[in-house]
């Protein structure tokens, strides 16, 4: 039962990492606008993850810590390659 429910965290783990990557893409195709629409929409794509999440994994407690995770490892990542290849 402990392998299928780690395979689980594994696939929303990777689904948040599209989603965070969508985002990503979205907020460099809405460069030029204000911080509250970014704000908002930095909502509803967390609103999106978590719902996957929850929708998987079927608790709400998994599905926080593994949208933490997922969140965190994507934000170090950005910064990681911002260092190694900056954009401006």
């Amino acid at each position: 039962m402990n392998g299928v429910t780690n395979v689980k965290k594994y696939c929303v783990f990777l689904f948040q990492l599209i989603i965070w990557s969508s985002y990503t893409l979205a907020e460099w195709l809405s460069m030029n606008d204000r911080f509250f629409y970014k704000s908002l929409m930095f909502l509803l794509f967390s609103y999106f993850a978590i719902y996957i999440g929850k929708l998987i994994l079927q608790s709400t407690k998994q599905t926080l810590l593994v949208t933490v995770m997922s969140l965190f490892c994507y934000g170090v990542l950005q910064i990681c390659l911002e260092v190694i290849i900056p954009i401006h």
